[in-house]
């Protein structure tokens, strides 16, 4: 029995597996892929499959040196001996008259060519019978002249013959036929030239193959370049071992026996056995089969009838056919099997007589072993002879055998072999009960050449996309069997039940390879999955299929684009934008995206066809990735268009602005989008958004000038005015800076007027003369600049990146380099009285106007305080006359694709230009989909799988701790509260406190970190920081999935929430930021302010927050999208939210006003606050709804009061009156307990009566220390523990002395 893993449990107890199942009901939040794993590329590997370069044998010399009736001397026949040459008995041609019996010569010499043809029907055939060297020379010289860079075989018979010399010598003839000539086998190589293949069937043949793996010659006669053959003479052993792997394409030898072994003379067999073998492998198969007497299924059968064989060869559904199939698939599966994958493609898939050659050959190492002699190649092949599938072989041939009396007698009774079915179901079992570790199937190549046959095409097709299924190595394995040629014919195929197969093979194999894209349109294949798409039939899971196939072709791939667009591709996605299958949705946007990349007739067909405002519902779809396609698609349709014209700009400006309504989207990967989206538009109008630029920053320069002098609209002389024009923007990284941001840019320093007092101030503005440049789409230019400022401080450094790279592509093409900190310096040195900087003679002013790439000329301001009269006031305007036109001259000639700039150099161009070749891994991403497993996720699925086993012990556990908290809280009688179980000091000022329900965790937050303790064994696990920017804190922290893998999720005051993984870092991990999104984004960080506050439903996986606004937001964490705005009705901020457990619809807030409201979601929101609790006089610390206790509420304010209310009543039920002052309020969820703490350095705990429990006002062991202010408090979910949160940074853990003991 297999081995599994289990997860320790304490004990096993009825009530805990109840608990567990309730657990397996709720949904996992942030568990989706694209929070899991990076948004990246699938990592490919280098395609080995395709071969490099086809090629084929296209001409064949047949070399036959027999010299019939006079046997070599170097040879002794026995008698009887073997005579057949291809089948021929030369003595039949015994004639007297003719010499050397040359009509049997002749006649071997043409059969030996028809069971060549039988390979390659097209090759140039040459016969060369009993020749001379030079014939032999002439013949090879030829035949390679004609050949050219293809191959060219040399087959070779010497039984007539002596055997071949270690000198690496054959044997001819002389012309009179008295003499033997040797033939040099380096000379025959240099005629023959590179690429070739030698067929040697003579005794004592692998003494050639010695010779030639040792010495290798130059190729004088070879027209190919490329053949990269060393030349070598006289090799060690050592370095002949590396010779196979370069010499194999191009110089492939086939021999029949070793260089000490003779051809076998058995009179059963033909003399020229190596060949029969190597052309005729069924006949002599069945020849050798039935001499070997070892048959059990046929008896009786002889040599005749076994040549009677009915059928032809390429005739699949005669006997000999199907016969030749099987041989064809089981020789296939052997040398894959058994050869190197490389090896395999040059042999077996490169070339079809090689192809052919070396099945065969397969065959003849069988055959010729069995007589003691060893067939030899190079390259060397392993030893095949006794493979497991020679045994399915043998049953096949006595499978027909058997039938051929019968057969003969009546050729209808002919019953099909079931050895593909057979092996289809082995391949099937291979598939079910194969481990993660497997070795490939043997079957894969049989696979293959059932996808031949009608009558097992479909099931052959279903288990193939299975194991494609598998993943990419899988799909690699099949691509280097062969599986590419078989599905691209099938293509062609009308029928309608494999279109769903089809498809989905095919989306596999462009998953992991898309070079295929080019042999699909090459062959019309695009045609098939255009058909699949408008089938209205076809369910939309193949439909998705289909549209990924037309995707990865049109993808980079102009030939493809063509005829998708000739195919009526962009109406066929537009019809289906409405179904309701998001994975279909999501492939229709990305091809639709990729289609009219840098195409603009695809672009003009999306326009006549309104594609971008059928994509306009897109960008609302429930699903993240939904939306983020169709951020794609309208991104790649704006950045598209070479010519512009009033039409493409309006459609241009219509998509820019409704892709704003994306800036706040939850899902980060559409934030991504929209930012290379946004990228398109603004290298479209480079010139607006430079205008644009220059506009907001001369409105920042003045804010900043009031900021660093303390002054309200003027400026103190005309050296600031010019130093602030120069200065460019200061990077704004708060969000009171983003609120500037957002402000009407209505403040342009272009033309002041000096007061009496000596100041200056504006008289003039030239933002209408900016406008102008800009055109009528001013709010356009400037809200997607706004959008941009936004998504550089986003709180996902991948939205973050992009956005500020974009941002500083523009702003260093119109600002000149001087900074914000400069700037400030220089103005505060020039209000205290402090001269500018010295000015070398001869030289320019040095201001910003003189420096390269500044729109400031030095004549910009123009004084007129030299000899004047200074008692009347003195105006001070800027040169209209030079600057504007030479600002709007600069950005006039602007380049529509590229600014230019003298202070920038070439290299920085090329630089900037690099970071403006914005793009995302979301496309390439989303393929990632079809290169796993689509059909099961086994380890999910399988109840007893690791997984699922993993799983439910955290169930189970969490369902344990519930159950024991449950007793102890019925056990135990709480009389006081203050038994001290930890204490520890924090490293900064605790904020907020969070136990983990089910484990032994502490979330200790300060300003921008988060620490977590072991508050059991006092030890600090983690502290890490929020990331959240400066001047802002954190406000809040809850766990997410706290009964599965949990996650923490953080609240600051800028309104980020932001979602950890690996909070506690384990095996190696780190701490992850899995998500980040600006939940509320009108909130303006404050010290004294609510922050941003939340809660968190796990049934519902919504997130309600709220904070310093004055209305409540709830999002959708599963589809990370804003689900209601509700209007709190206050004037002040909520300081809390509390859910009601029993109703998921009804939650209550606190407010800074002392209000305590209650909310039903269910209504409209104006009319969502049901009810409103006015008895505390201040701010509302706290307000919590009791989850066992049904419609009962406990609130606290700072003032001191703490009330218990039932919401179905208008007044409080009971007053607790505490001291004023208090910081902090809990209620513990199931047991009759608040607890507050003070600025008074004390924390009191109070039953629901009123009744004092406890005052906590000194930490034990610490020689009676008083406890620092109280920042915080919070209790445990589930046990009787209280955690304490001081000033003085300590955090104390308090119980029970009853829960203690137990």
């Amino acid at each position: 029995m297999a081995s599994c893993h289990h997860w320790p449990v304490e004990d096993d107890d009825p009530l805990d597996e109840q608990g567990a199942l309730d657990f397996w009901r709720f949904p996992k939040a942030f568990s989706a892929k694209r929070h899991t794993e990076k948004i990246e590329a699938f990592k490919t590997v280098a395609q080995t499959w395709r071969m490099k370069e086809r090629m084929k044998t296209v001409s064949v010399a047949l070399v036959l040196c027999l010299n019939v009736g006079v046997d070599p001397p170097d040879v002794v026949k026995i008698s009887p001996c073997a005579r057949l040459q291809c089948w021929i008995d030369p003595l039949l041609y015994n004639d007297p008259a003719s010499p050397n019996n040359q009509k049997a010569v002749e006649a071997i010499g043409a059969n030996l060519q028809r069971q060549y043809e039988r390979w390659q029907p097209r090759a140039r055939y040459k016969l060369s019978l009993d020749p001379t060297i030079d014939e032999v020379k002439k013949l090879c010289i030829s035949l390679r002249r004609n050949a050219k860079d293809e191959r060219v075989l040399f087959h070779y018979n010497g039984h007539g013959v002596p055997k071949p010399t270690q000198n690496g010598e054959i044997w001819v003839f002389n012309k009179n036929f008295t003499q033997y000539i040797p033939l040099s086998i380096c000379d025959l190589q240099a005629w023959m030239g590179m690429p070739s293949i030698y067929v040697f069937d003579c005794s004592n043949a692998g003494m050639i193959v010695n010779f030639l793996k040792s010495n290798l010659l130059p190729l004088p006669y070879n027209d190919i370049e490329n053949a990269e053959i060393p030349v070598m003479i006289g090799n060690s052993a050592d370095e002949t071992s590396n010779i196979d792997a370069d010499t194999s394409n191009n110089c492939i030898q086939l021999a029949a026996c070793a260089a000490d072994q003779m051809l076998p003379m058995n009179p059963e067999l033909p003399a020229d056995l190596f060949t029969s073998c190597l052309t005729t492998p069924i006949k002599v198969a069945l020849q050798w089969y039935v001499q070997q007497k070892t048959s059990k299924l046929v008896i009786g059968v002889t040599h005749e009838q076994a040549d009677k064989l009915p059928g032809q060869l390429n005739d699949r559904r005669t006997m000999l056919g199907e016969l030749n199939w099987i041989f064809t698939a089981i020789t296939d599966t052997i040398a894959w099997n058994t050869l190197p994958r490389e090896l395999f493609q040059k042999l077996f898939r490169q070339d079809l007589l090689v192809a052919s050659l070396f099945r065969n050959f397969l065959l003849a190492e069988r055959i010729m072993r069995s007589y003691n002699c060893t067939p030899v190649s190079m390259p060397k092949l392993p030893p095949t002879f006794q493979h497991p599938m020679w045994q399915a072989w043998d049953l096949a041939l006595e499978s027909c055998l058997s039938q051929l009396p019968k057969i003969i007698d009546d050729p209808n009774s002919f019953r099909h072999s079931t050895f593909f079915a057979e092996q289809l179901t082995a391949f099937q079992v291979w598939l079910a009960c194969g481990s993660d570790k497997r070795s490939p199937p043997e079957q894969l190549p049989i696979v293959l050449q059932v996808l031949l046959s009608q009558v097992h095409r479909q099931r052959a097709l279903e288990l193939l996309g299975r194991f494609l299924d598998l993943g990419p190595w899988a799909v690699n394995l099949a691509l280097s069997v062969g599986i590419f040629p078989y599905v691209l014919k099938l293509l062609q195929s009308s029928a309608r039940e494999l279109r769903p197969l089809l498809v989905f093979i095919w989306a596999k194999l462009l998953a992991v390879d898309s070079s295929c894209q080019a042999d699909l349109v090459k062959d019309n294949g695009h045609k098939y999955f255009l058909s699949v798409l408008s089938d209205q039939y076809m369910p939309a899971e193949h439909q998705m299929m289909a549209v990924f196939v037309l995707t990865m072709i049109v993808n980079n791939y102009p030939t493809g684009q063509e005829v998708a667009l000739q195919g009526n591709l962009i109406a066929l996605c537009l019809e289906h934008l409405g179904d309701q299958n998001s994975l279909l949705k999501q492939w229709l946007a990305l091809c639709l995206g990729k289609v009219w990349t840098n195409y603009d007739a695809a672009r003009w067909c999306g326009v006549r066809n309104s594609a971008h405002e059928k994509l306009y519902p897109l960008l609302f779809d429930p699903i993240p990735e939904v939306r983020a396609a169709s951020v794609f698609a309208l991104g790649s349709f704006i950045n598209n268009s070479t010519e512009r014209d009033e039409q493409i700009n309006n459609i241009d400006h219509g998509i820019a602005t409704k892709l704003l309504s994306v800036l706040n989207d939850g899902s980060a990967i559409v934030r991504k989008e929209l930012v290379v989206a946004l990228s398109g538009l603004v290298m479209q109008f480079e010139t607006q958004f430079a205008a644009v630029a220059l506009q907001f920053s001369e409105d920042e320069i003045a804010r900043e000038y009031h900021t660093v002098t303390g002054t309200t609209g003027v400026f103190s002389s005309p050296h600031e005015l010019a130093l602030f024009r120069g200065g460019g923007m200061k990077r704004s990284s708060s969000t009171r800076c983003l609120k500037g941001l957002l402000s009407p840019v209505g403040f342009t320093a272009d033309a002041f007027e000096q007061t009496p007092g000596g100041s200056f101030k504006r008289i003039a503005s030239s933002s209408s003369v900016v406008g102008s440049l800009i055109g009528g789409y001013s709010n356009v230019y400037s809200n997607v600049w706004k959008a941009l400022q936004l998504l550089a401080n986003d709180a996902v450094s991948s939205v973050t990146e992009p956005a500020k790279k974009l941002i500083g592509f523009v702003k260093q093409k119109v600002m000149p380099p001087l900074g914000g900190a400069a700037r400030s310096s220089a103005i505060m040195r020039q209000r205290k009285g402090s001269a500018p900087p010295p000015v070398a003679p001869g030289s320019a002013p040095s201001s910003p106007s003189n420096r390269p790439g500044s729109f400031m000329p030095s004549k910009a301001v123009a004084m007129t305080t030299e000899n004047a009269d200074t008692s009347r006031p003195t105006t001070l305007k800027l040169d209209h006359s030079s600057t504007m036109p030479r600002l709007l001259n600069n950005l006039q000639h602007m380049q529509p694709r590229r600014l230019t700039s003298e202070s920038i150099s070439e290299k920085n161009d090329e630089i900037l230009s690099r970071q403006l070749s914005l793009s995302t891994d979301f496309f390439l991403w989303s393929c990632r989909y079809f290169t796993e497993s689509m059909m099961w996720r086994l380890e999910e699925l399988d109840p007893e799988g690791p997984i699922a086993q993993e799983r439910d012990y955290r169930y189970t556990r969490a369902a344990r701790a519930v159950r024991l908290a449950v007793e102890e809280r019925k056990k135990i009688k709480i009389s006081r509260l203050d038994d001290l179980v930890c204490i520890n000091r924090n490293i900064g000022v605790p904020s907020f406190l969070r136990f983990h329900p089910y484990e032994p965790h502490l979330i200790v937050v300060d300003k921008d970190h988060i620490c977590v303790w072991d508050w059991e064994q006092s030890v600090k696990l983690n502290y890490f920081s929020n990331s959240n920017p400066r001047l802002t804190r954190i406000t809040y922290s809850e766990f997410i999935n706290a009964h599965d893998r949990p996650l923490l999720v953080t609240g600051s005051d800028d309104g980020v929430v932001r979602v950890w993984r690996n909070y506690v870092p384990e095996d190696g991990s780190r701490t992850e930021l899995v998500t980040a999104w600006q939940a509320l984004s009108d909130m303006l960080p404050t010290s004294k302010g609510a922050g941003l506050v939340m809660d968190w439903n796990q049934t519902s996986s919504t997130l309600y927050t709220s904070g310093d606004v004055k209305f409540i937001r709830i999002w959708d964490v599963q589809t990370e999208l804003r689900v209601q705005d509700l209007p709190t009705h206050a004037e002040s901020c909520i300081t809390s939210i509390s859910l009601d457990r029993q109703s998921s619809s009804v939650f209550i807030g606190g407010c800074g006003d002392g209000t305590v409201r209650v909310f039903d979601k269910r209504l409209p929101p104006g009319e969502s606050v049901v009810k409103v609790f006015r008895e505390h006089p201040t701010w509302v610390v706290k307000a919590y709804t009791l989850q066992s206790f049904p419609n009962r509420v406990a609130s606290a304010s700072t003032h001191g009061d703490i009330r218990l209310w039932d919401l179905r009543t208008n007044e409080s039920l009971k007053t607790i009156n505490a001291q004023q002052g208090l910081t902090a309020m809990e209620a513990h969820q199931h047991s009759e307990l608040l607890a507050c703490g003070s600025v008074q350095q004390f924390v009191a705990v109070y039953n629901h009566n009123g009744d004092s429990i406890s005052t906590i006002k000194y930490h034990e062991g610490f020689m009676g220390q008083r406890i620092g202010q109280v920042t915080c408090l919070a209790f445990h979910p589930l046990k009787v523990k209280l955690a304490v949160g001081s000033l003085d940074q300590f955090v104390s853990v308090y119980s029970s002395q009853d829960s203690r003991k137990k």
